[in-house]
């Protein structure tokens, strides 16, 4: 009923949206108002009032520093290697060791996995570093993408208290209006982002979606390996246009550069090239992202990858 309150988000209410390791409990999951409300409460609780620093390795998701800046928390950035996309391991350790003076100490570090908007997974280093770091700092791995990569590693929070995953209903359940998302934690981390959400934090329609997706996730999911076989095609597409360098994806999107980005793809002409690609196809119907250097494209139904497909191949032929 519109006239009624929603009542509060039920972890046990169904079955959980994606295969998750057994031992999980409802009392290890927390439902947010998309995966944003987690990450922010997530970081209400580590790192405000100056008494913590979020580390992140850019380009990714650009919502953590968003929200952290939105908070008056400090940001430090670890960067990634420019080839690989790997998080700078040396830089991240570094910045944990010996913070700046005028940083409060990193608490909390957000990873994804796959990666946005690159689409690489961590690599064994860079979860062997993550599983290396104090029980003081609190690990976040934003697993947005899971379904399409099949890489989780949910069963590192049975182990380690410090741990949290985050997912969303807004990728392979297509529930993105619906902003709902969720944590799987140990008991004592999902009992503080229940104490910090708020009440009514999720609409009734949107539980009511959710509730439909998880009692149909099996023909959800069954879709996904239709979609990689899409993306593999796509990908195969994209590769024969020689003005762009593409990245291998675990995603359901792709990352690109513009071959003609030597040696630094922070270039102001490369950049003004990227403004320009964008804009004609916009002007087309067609949205792409400038992101991380580079184009963030998304994978679509068939035709509509085609039809981007023949339009980024006349605007590429155009610019550049």
């Amino acid at each position: 009923r519109s006239s009624a309150y929603p009542t509060s988000p039920n972890p046990t209410a169904a079955p959980a949206p994606a295969p998750i390791t057994p031992a999980i409990t409802p009392a290890q999951i927390s439902i947010g108002n998309g995966s944003d409300e987690i990450l922010r409460s997530l970081m209400l609780a580590t790192c405000l009032n100056g008494a913590g620093s979020i580390l992140v390795a850019s380009p990714t998701f650009s919502m953590y520093a968003i929200l952290a800046q939105a908070l008056g928390i400090a940001v430090v950035d670890a960067g990634r290697n420019p080839e690989t996309f790997e998080i700078n391991l040396t830089a991240a350790q570094a910045a944990i060791d010996a913070p700046r003076p005028d940083q409060p100490p990193v608490r909390t570090v957000f990873v994804v996995h796959p990666n946005s908007p690159t689409a690489n997974a961590l690599t064994a280093a860079e979860i062997d570093w993550l599983r290396s770091l104090s029980d003081r700092i609190l690990v976040v791995v934003d697993e947005a993408y899971f379904e399409f990569s099949g890489h989780t590693l949910a069963a590192e929070v049975l182990t380690r208290s410090n741990w949290v995953i985050t997912r969303t209903f807004s990728k392979a359940f297509r529930l993105a209006a619906h902003r709902v998302g969720y944590s799987i934690a140990s008991p004592e981390v999902t009992s503080v982002l229940e104490n910090l959400r708020l009440p009514y934090n999720l609409p009734s329609l949107s539980q009511a979606a959710a509730l439909v997706a998880m009692q149909n996730r099996a023909a959800l999911l069954a879709l996904v390996p239709q979609m990689l076989e899409e993306r593999d095609r796509l990908a195969t597409e994209l590769c024969t246009l020689p003005q762009l360098k593409l990245y291998p994806s675990q995603a359901n999107f792709f990352f690109a550069q513009l071959q003609a980005q030597n040696p630094n793809p922070q270039d102001p002409k490369t950049q003004a090239y990227l403004g320009q690609i964008l804009q004609s196809m916009k002007q087309q119907g067609t949205m792409l992202r400038h992101t991380g250097n580079g184009l963030r494209i998304s994978l679509g139904t068939p035709e509509e990858n085609q039809r981007m497909l023949a339009r980024l191949q006349q605007v590429l032929a155009d610019h550049v």
